[in-house]
Order: structure tokens, then sequence, then C-alpha cells
């Protein structure tokens, strides 16, 4: 499956193996030396995943994936130097939706990237229109409405509410939720789910802090609630 993906990294080397190993698997990449220069490729080519430094110069990796997580739901790849619980969970919470530190290994960040596409749905056949409540989520054309509003959701967001959505009133351990929503070949900590959780609400709750639809199971994890 190719693909058209934006690489954001300041540092020639880098970008330059970077895009190498991304084209030696059919993708065709664009390549941006800082934020601003992201921003304008992103909103004038429109890819279908960007890979995201974080220290860039100009708009840094965080100012540029909180814009464009408010334009459009493209999957986003962080790359950073910082490695700490709570630098990772910065970076999902503004949206990203994996997180490689550096420094790392080309094929694994093209692995992440082979991932990130087929969760975004290419290449692999979806089921059929889900609808609780007045949640729509249409896997073929990625699209989340909320009585009858457009939702924005990153690809492992989108992932996630699929897997809620699929079976409402069932009650998933944070395991379950990353076995269903993200595969065996993530690497995601159960911690990780209660952030995408809380990014989630804040997207399709009215009351975020009162949620209607994805409720906490004390003791357990969490479940979507059930139609009338």
């Amino acid at each position: 499956m190719s693909a058209r993906i934006l690489v954001a990294e300041d540092d020639a080397k880098q970008s330059h193996l970077i895009r190498a190993y991304l084209e030696r698997e059919g993708h065709s990449v664009l390549v941006a030396a800082d934020g601003r220069t992201a921003l304008d490729l992103s909103r004038a080519r429109r890819p279908d995943l960007v890979v995201l430094d974080v220290m860039l110069p100009e708009v840094d990796g965080l100012d540029v994936c909180r814009v464009l997580r408010t334009e459009s739901s493209v999957p986003i790849l962080m790359l950073t130097a910082r490695s700490t619980e709570a630098d990772q969970l910065l970076g999902l919470d503004l949206g990203a939706d994996d997180y490689l530190t550096k420094p790392y290994s080309p094929r694994v960040l093209t692995a992440r990237v082979r991932a990130l596409l087929r969760r975004a749905g290419d290449g692999q056949p979806a089921p059929g229109l889900i609808r609780v409540l007045d949640v729509e989520i249409d896997p073929d054309r990625f699209e989340v409405r909320v009585a009858g509003r457009p939702v924005a959701l990153t690809a492992k967001e989108f992932e996630l509410l699929r897997a809620l959505a699929a079976e409402p009133g069932r009650a998933f351990t944070r395991a379950q939720l990353i076995e269903r929503a993200f595969g065996f070949d993530q690497h995601v900590q159960e911690r990780t789910i209660d952030a995408h959780v809380m990014n989630l609400r804040r997207k399709i709750e009215p009351a975020p802090s009162h949620p209607k639809y994805v409720l906490t199971v004390p003791g357990r994890g969490y479940r979507f609630a059930e139609g009338p």
C-alpha cells in the first residue's frame, strides 16, 4: 500500500534516511525542515501520514501536532529524543497516534508507519456502519458523527471508538482494548489507553467530565453506553 507521507525533520541526515526507507516501501515522501513548512505542506498536499520530529525550528513539533489535529485526522507518528512517560503522554494528549524515541531503527519506523496506515483503514476491508445512541461510525469513509455533527478523530481514537461501540454495554479491560483497537504489532501501554479515552471524550462528549457515551467501569476499564 503506497501513501503520501510528510516527514518533518530538521536533521538533514535523518530526513534523508527516513525518506530512503519510506520510498523503498513504495511511498511518496514530502520533507519539511521546519514546523511552518510542515504546516504549509500538510495543508497544500494533504498527506496520508505525518512523521513529525518534536524539536523543529520556527514552530516546534508539539505545536505542529496541535494545529494539525484541529484541521484533520491525519495519522501522526512523533519522533523525539525525550523518553519519559510524561513526554510521551503529552504528545498523545495533543493528538499524536504513535511515539518513537531516538535513537530508533528505521525498520521499526517503517513498521510503525505500516501499522498506522492499516489502522487508518488503507487497503483493508472495513465492517459496516455502526450506530449507537446518536453516534454514527462509518469505517469505509473513516468518518464519525455525533448528533449529526462530524467529529475529526485520530486513527487510534477512531479504532478505539469503533471497538467500544461495536459491542455497546460490554466492559473491556485496557489490555483488551489494546488488542482490539491497535493489534499486537503496537507497543501500547495500558496507561496510554486512558490518554486516548480522555482525548476521545473531549471530542465526542457533550460534557467530557460527565460522559454519556464512553463510560468508565471501575476496577476493569471502559464500556460504550447501550442504546435504548
